[in-house]
């Protein structure tokens, strides 16, 4: 497995972030890493896309420890993809990504959209060649906004252009930003985000707990009713963003075994927690 890299302050846009996310990036490259592995003789060309990449860094403490995210990780890795998609909506940390990946892997195949994924699936459609006869193409979508910010709709016409998808459920959670906060002051995002059927049977929920474990199962559920195959991994936290024991990565696919490939996710067992 390939260690996640540090890198030196190179003066652009970097994120500020807890020391779990360095986990959490290195859980995602295991995930994308199995996820090659188990589909390259199966198909023809393999193409990543992360549909929130930010600037491609994260840092820990004031910039003492600043660390690659999944989108660069998965450029270094040395994986057989053929093709890598990333999007940023910020312009100061697209820039910041465009910079970076120009740096550090001018060779790679990548293209860098700086519009909401919303706006993406024509460019998606145009980008990314289509399974056609006996010529295949799997696609792996990194979802990782950190919010909820993406509405429900945009990954079911994604699903519909046959893509896979990787989703850790990591969004703020704690006492300021609870489960009140989704359901009142932010409920027409978190509407979009989980569905107007689901964000019905969310509305009597009493705890922060209790709110992201009904999250998990009816997003579940709807991926499901999508069509496509599901595996949720649950992993150990401690965040003063994110106030749970836990948080879940999701892997669904229509095309795929998403058993196999997380039963290859070789995780330590310190990070291996049953919610709750």
């Amino acid at each position: 497995m390939n260690s996640i890299k540090l890198f030196p302050d190179d003066g652009f846009s970097i994120t500020a972030t807890e020391p779990w996310f360095k986990v959490k990036v290195q859980l995602l490259l295991s995930y994308i890493q199995s996820f090659t592995v188990n589909v390259s003789s199966k198909v023809d060309e393999i193409v990543f896309v992360d549909l929130f990449s930010g600037s491609g860094l994260y840092s820990v403490g004031h910039q003492k420890e600043i660390f690659q995210g999944a989108c660069l990780a998965s450029l270094a890795a040395g994986l057989p993809i053929s093709k890598w998609i990333f999007c940023e909506q910020d312009a100061e940390q697209s820039k910041a990504l465009k910079i970076r990946v120009n740096k550090y892997h001018r060779g790679k195949n990548v293209v860098i959209f700086d519009s909401p994924p919303e706006e993406l699936i024509d460019k998606f459609r145009s980008y990314i060649p289509p399974s056609k006869g006996n010529y295949k193409v799997a696609v792996l979508c990194l979802v990782d906004p950190f919010s909820v910010e993406i509405p429900f709709a945009t990954i079911d016409k994604l699903a519909g252009l046959g893509f896979s998808f990787l989703m850790p459920f990591t969004f703020m959670v704690n006492d300021r930003l609870n489960y009140r906060y989704y359901l009142d002051e932010n409920s027409e995002k978190f509407k979009k985000y989980i569905g107007e059927g689901n964000f019905q049977r969310m509305k009597d929920v009493e705890s922060n707990e209790q709110f992201y474990k009904r999250l998990m199962r009816l997003y579940q559920n709807s991926m499901m009713v999508t069509g496509l195959n599901s595996a949720v991994s649950v992993h150990k936290l401690e965040s003063k963003l994110m106030d749970l024991p836990a948080y879940s990565i999701g892997f669904f696919s229509k095309h795929f075994s998403t058993r196999a490939i997380q039963e290859d996710i070789k995780v330590s067992e310190h990070l291996q927690f049953e919610l709750f």
